[in-house]
C-alpha cells in the first residue's frame, strides 16, 4: 500500500467525452473525476459500457476529453496537440492490451527491440524478457508461444520503455485463470519492487481485490472509489 503523503501522478477533473452530435450524442464519461498515487496499483473496473476504456485511452492520450483535464505526470494531457501527444505516449506510457499485439513475423526479442525506434533510451530488449521470465524464448515468434507467453512478451516491450506509468486494458481477458494468475502476480511485483504505476482495465471483480485502489465505474460515471488497506497479494485470491 502507497505510503501517506505519496505523490499523485494521475488526477482527473470533471471529464466529460462525448461521441457524436446531436440525436446521435454518446456520453461515453460524464463528469469523471479521480486521482492516482505514484507507484499504484489500480483497477477501474466496470462491465462493458461503463466507460472505463474510454478513460483508459484519455490516459493513454490516444482520446481527448470533450470538457474537463487530464493530468499525467505534471502535463495536461487534455491541451496536448497531435504531435504532443505522440511524444507523450511514447515517454510516458507503457500498453498492455488484451490481445497482446505482437507483430507475427518478428521473435519475441525482435518484438522487445522494436522500443528503440520510439524511445532513445529503450531498456536492453533481452534484459527485459529475462525480467519477465522469458529469456529462453527470446528467438521464438508469437506462434511458437502460448497466449501467456506472448502477453508477458507485450509487457517486457511495455517495460523497454521505462514508463512511469503501465495501463492494462484486460490484460488477462484471453488468458485462463492460471496463465492470468502468473501476469498479475509479474504487473504485481513491478508495482511493488520498481515502484510502476500500474493501472488495469476490467469487468473481473477477483483482480480488484489485488489492488491498492479500485475506481468502480457505471453508466459512464466514477460510482465507488475504494481504497484497499490490506491489498491481496495475487496468489491469496480465488480464482
Amino acid at each position: 500500500m502507497m505510503q501517506s503523503g505519496a505523490s499523485s501522478i494521475v488526477q482527473f477533473e470533471n471529464v466529460t467525452k462525448k461521441y457524436g452530435e446531436g440525436d446521435a450524442t454518446q456520453l461515453a464519461n460524464d463528469n469523471v473525476s479521480f486521482s492516482i498515487d505514484e507507484g499504484e496499483f489500480v483497477v477501474i473496473l466496470g462491465q462493458s459500457g461503463a466507460g472505463k476504456s474510454t478513460v483508459l485511452n484519455m490516459l493513454g492520450g490516444m482520446d481527448v476529453p470533450t470538457s474537463g483535464r487530464v493530468t499525467v505526470a505534471g502535463q495536461e494531457v487534455s491541451k496536448m496537440n497531435d504531435r504532443e501527444l505522440s511524444l507523450y505516449r511514447a515517454g510516458t506510457i507503457g500498453f498492455i492490451f488484451q490481445f497482446y499485439n505482437l507483430l507475427p513475423s518478428l521473435t519475441a526479442l525482435e518484438n522487445v527491440s522494436l522500443v528503440k525506434n520510439i524511445v532513445k533510451d529503450a531498456g536492453d530488449a533481452e534484459e527485459m524478457l529475462a525480467q519477465v521470465g522469458l529469456a529462453e524464448h527470446k528467438n521464438k515468434f508469437p506462434a511458437q508461444m502460448s497466449g501467456g507467453e506472448q502477453q508477458r512478451v507485450s509487457i517486457a516491450r511495455a517495460l523497454a520503455k521505462n514508463p512511469k506509468i503501465i495501463l492494462g486494458d484486460e490484460p488477462t481477458g484471453a488468458l485462463d485463470s492460471e496463465t492470468g494468475v502468473i501476469v498479475l502476480e509479474l504487473l504485481q511485483k513491478l508495482c511493488r519492487e520498481q515502484k510502476k504505476t500500474v493501472i488495469l482495465v476490467t469487468h473481473n471483480a477477483d483482480i480488484a481485490q489485488c489492488a491498492d485502489k479500485v475506481i468502480r465505474m457505471k453508466n459512464g460515471k466514477v460510482r465507488e472509489i475504494k481504497i484497499n488497506d490490506s491489498p491481496k497479494s495475487v496468489r491469496e485470491v480465488e480464482w
